[in-house]
Order: C-alpha cells, then sequence, then structure tokens
C-alpha cells in the first residue's frame, strides 16, 4: 500500500479519534452559540473554532440545526417534525401543520421535552433566547420558504408563516404547558379539526 492510499479521507478522522473530535466539535459550537446567538453562528466558524475542517462538521452533524440539538440535548427535533408536514401541497398545509405537530405531542416521549423547549423558548433566560432563534429560524424559515417556493412574496411569506406559529405555538402552550381546559382535555383529533382551517387561512393570505 502506497503511502498516498494510507492517508485517512479528508473530512472522516481515524477511527481512534472519533470521540475525540466529535466532542470538540461540540465544545465549539456550544461557545459560539452563547457568543453569537442561534443566528450568527455559522458551521465555518464553529469548525475553526475546533481546529477541523468544515466537511468534518457536516459529517458528524449533517446541518446546525442537528449540532443545536445536540448541545442542548434535545432528543426530539421540532424542526424535522415540521419539515414533515411541509411535504403535503399547499392547499392542504395547515391541515398537515396542525396533524403533525399536534400529533407528536401527544406521544409521551416528545411531550416532556417539548414542554421544557416551550418554557425556556418563553423564558427571559440566555438558554431561552438560543431555543427562539433557533426555533424561528427552522421552523418560520421552513413554512416560508414553503410560501415563496409556491409564489407568494418574501416578506409577506414571513407574515404568514409567523402567524401560523403563534396559533400552533399557542394551542400546545394552552393545552400542554398550563393544561388549560377545554382544550387540554379535548381529544386531539378535535382541536386538529378546529385548529387547521386557522392555519390554512393564515397560509393561504387575505383574499
Amino acid at each position: 500500500m502506497d503511502s498516498a492510499s494510507a492517508k485517512p479521507r479528508r473530512g472522516r478522522p481515524r477511527k481512534n479519534l472519533r470521540g475525540d473530535t466529535r466532542a470538540r466539535i461540540a465544545d465549539a459550537a456550544a461557545a459560539e452559540f452563547a457568543d453569537k446567538g442561534y443566528d450568527a453562528t455559522s458551521i465555518r466558524a464553529i469548525a475553526r473554532r475546533a481546529g477541523v475542517d468544515s466537511a468534518l462538521v457536516h459529517h458528524y452533524f449533517d446541518t446546525k440545526a442537528a449540532l443545536f440539538a445536540d448541545v442542548v440535548k434535545l432528543p426530539v427535533r421540532p424542526d424535522r417534525i415540521v419539515r414533515q408536514a411541509l411535504e403535503a401541497p399547499i392547499e392542504r398545509l395547515g391541515e398537515s401543520i396542525a396533524r403533525t405537530v399536534l400529533t407528536a405531542w401527544e406521544n409521551p416521549k416528545v411531550k416532556p421535552v417539548g414542554v421544557t423547549v416551550l418554557r425556556s423558548a418563553i423564558g427571559g433566560s440566555a438558554a431561552g433566547g438560543l431555543i427562539r432563534q433557533f426555533l424561528l429560524r427552522e421552523l418560520m424559515s421552513a413554512i416560508a420558504d414553503k410560501l415563496e417556493h409556491s409564489g407568494v412574496p418574501h416578506v409577506e411569506a414571513a407574515l404568514r408563516a409567523e402567524l401560523v406559529l403563534t396559533q400552533v405555538a399557542g394551542v400546545l402552550i394552552m393545552r400542554h404547558v398550563l393544561g388549560a381546559d377545554p382544550v387540554a382535555s379535548m381529544p386531539v383529533d378535535d382541536v386538529i379539526t378546529r385548529i387547521a382551517p386557522a392555519l390554512q387561512l393564515h397560509i393561504d393570505g387575505l383574499a
């Protein structure tokens, strides 16, 4: 075997170094998020702080959202839940978002984490600020992108996406954080039936 073939591939560390490298990247990411916030942190800056190539960061964590979820120990990914809902056609998007998100929260493994995330997001702590940035960037931008691809202008798409999130977050807070009846005790399908048209109204915009 020649020296060229013996070299490890770019972006992949030797097997015995992988645990240390992954931990170093996670530590660097935590420091970058704390210093700059979620929006201003880049994969390149994390790689630079960790002393590795950007490709190596992507090898371990794929996206900034995945890296953030790892750093703050989120066992569920709200960005993935919403992106799954966005696979529906635009005319059924309200029902898809309502059903996907509200059904996911009925999972006993998801609900405790979701409640913690929501409480952090509406709190005044530094961690809560990071989570707010994460949710707004990864959730609102995903919905807005879907609307833009259907022909909605950028600013209007962002407004509609934010209004959708206000409706969803309000229902989740009332149902799971505050436990306010009758919303808290209604069957989830009944909640979906009532909230889906409101979401679709925001998605469609003013006539």
